[in-house]
């Protein structure tokens, strides 16, 4: 124990005389788990042997105590939840005029447990407990550090202090709950703005978009193509091809040729021309536009050919020739012409078929315009207007000249009618065609190979058979002719030409023609029931 303070220095003392005691607020702040709890306005018992608590008189009268209020359960927000103090470990509070002077209200009287003093209870006076006084377990730490507090106590606080009592996020809560809110933004973003581009989407369909409409188109590409194809062979063949627009003896007609060689010569069908043959008028006109007068030079109604010529015209291009010989069933062709007059049309097929027997012409009634023709079948569209163009091979060369078609309703002939293709085209062989060309520029005439014989083009059954009399009234078979030196006889069929078989005069005669006058064929002459075979050099006849 010290002397009683002379000044009555604050704690020990009464407050001074100089001014009173504020009262210290401070923060609550949730007891440490296993602190009894003190409700508020609790106060502490004084120390043992203080001024206060031996100001109390002996024996004096106390108010009867009262139970304290229990202190509020629930922890605050973000703490763990305590467990609740017992009963018995509240202590009651005395009444405010029992508290010693210059103490204020709702200060905690108790024992300094930096200093080793246990709290007590206010008791009578003399250091004993009052009844029902909570018992201090050892090692309790202070229900409350700010109720106690005593500026010149070296101890420390027991607990740390917090501002408002709510409890402080670790990084890694405040981490999820930063990922937690950016997730739930983008989550929240992706909604809108997908449904405000659906919305926009919807109106630009159905109100047809925003401003001027730009449609896509595919940029600008070489124009050069393969050699083989289509494009290629008739990029190639074009320069090369000619139309042909004829008038005379009171028709009008076109058609379509193609160069031969630089002086101007010109392959044709004769059924383009030959309404020109009588002092009429050709008109030339080349796929780049210029345009030519044109005269005739030679044509052949048997092979259904011509050649024309124009005159004054340089930089002409040829066109390279084929060979027939060489053509298989299936080949790419070709076609290239003026069908119903318009110009540089080119079509594409194949061949369908070789050596087809064909006949056209025929209006004279006489057979003198009848051309037989050992055709090369296209189904590349040929019309009114392809007659005399050139038929090209996948490299661009001519292998055949288009003559005629078979049309549905109007026959084969493109001389007749405005019928269109059907997919049956015929085309002169060029080995043929070749052949009657150089006679018609060197000769201005061409040589049919001949037998020797009369046929009898009604005969119905099967074969050519050789007729009773000759067209003019004299032998069937020709005196000193090919035919006659073989031993044919008049009623000989002959069935078969190198082996091929032949079914009528008109196949006997395409067959013949299908060769020069000079070479040699092997015939086959049914006579009598019974079958030989002869071997015969053609002859020679010239016809235009």
């Amino acid at each position: 124990m010290h002397d009683p303070d002379p000044y009555s220095t604050p704690p020990y003392g009464e407050p001074g005389p100089w001014a009173p005691a504020p009262p210290v607020q401070h923060p609550a702040v949730t007891p440490a788990q296993g602190t009894p709890a003190l409700s508020s306005g609790t106060p502490a018992p004084a120390p043992h042997g203080s001024p206060a608590a031996d100001a109390q008189p002996y024996g004096s009268a106390h108010p009867a105590p009262q139970p304290a209020a229990p202190a509020p359960t629930h922890p605050a927000p973000g703490l763990p939840s305590q467990p609740q103090a017992p009963a018995a470990a509240l202590q009651e509070a005395p009444p405010a005029d029992a508290m010693p002077a210059g103490v204020p209200q709702g200060t905690p009287l108790g024992g300094d447990p930096s200093h080793g003093v246990p709290a007590q209870a206010v008791g009578d006076g003399h250091g004993m407990p009052a009844p029902g006084a909570a018992e201090t377990h050892p090692g309790a730490g202070p229900a409350d550090p700010w109720g106690r507090y005593d500026p010149w106590a070296g101890g420390q606080v027991a607990a740390p202090l917090q501002q408002s009592g709510v409890g402080v996020l670790s990084v890694e809560q405040r981490h999820r709950r930063v990922t937690r809110a950016l997730v739930s933004g983008a989550v929240v973003l992706a909604l809108v703005s997908g449904a405000l581009g659906g919305l926009a989407g919807a109106y630009l369909e159905r109100n047809g978009g925003v401003g001027t409409v730009e449609l896509p188109q595919a940029g600008k590409e070489p124009v050069g193509r393969a050699p083989d194809s289509v494009a290629g062979i008739a990029a190639r063949a074009l320069p090369s091809v000619v139309t042909l627009h004829v008038s005379g003896s009171g028709e009008q007609g076109t058609g379509t040729g193609f160069v031969l060689d630089r002086l101007g010569h010109v392959l044709t069908n004769n059924h383009v021309v030959e309404n020109a043959a009588s002092g009429g008028d050709i008109s030339v006109t080349f796929s780049g536009g210029q345009t030519a007068k044109a005269r005739i030079i030679g044509r052949d109604a048997g092979y259904d050919l011509a050649v024309v010529q124009v005159r004054g015209v340089r930089g002409l291009t040829p066109i390279p020739l084929g060979n027939s010989d060489n053509v298989q069933v299936g080949d790419p062709v070709v076609a290239i012409g003026a069908p119903f007059d318009l110009a540089n049309t080119v079509t594409s097929g194949i061949i369908s078929a070789k050596e087809r027997p064909i006949t056209a012409g025929g209006e004279k009634g006489d057979g003198s315009d009848v051309s037989y023709v050992d055709a090369l079948q296209t189904d590349a569209p040929i019309n009114p207007g392809n007659s005399g163009g050139p038929l090209l091979d996948a490299r661009g060369r001519v292998v055949g000249i288009n003559s005629a078609i078979r049309s549905a309703d109007t026959g084969s002939d493109l001389q007749t009618g405005q019928a269109g293709s059907i997919g049956l085209g015929f085309a002169i062989p060029v080995n043929q065609a070749r052949r009657v060309a150089e006679e018609l520029i060197n000769h201005g005439k061409a040589s049919h190979p001949v037998i020797g014989v009369t046929l009898d083009m009604n005969y119905p059954g099967d074969g050519a058979r050789v007729g009773a009399k000759g067209r003019d009234g004299g032998p069937p078979v020709t005196s000193g002719g090919p035919g006659a030196k073989a031993g044919i006889r008049a009623g000989d069929v002959i069935t078969a030409v190198d082996g091929q078989r032949v079914h009528s005069g008109e196949e006997l005669i395409v067959k013949t023609r299908a060769h020069r006058p000079g070479d040699r064929l092997e015939l086959t002459v049914e006579r009598d029931g019974k079958t030989r075979k002869v071997s015969l050099v053609l002859g020679s006849s010239n016809s235009n």
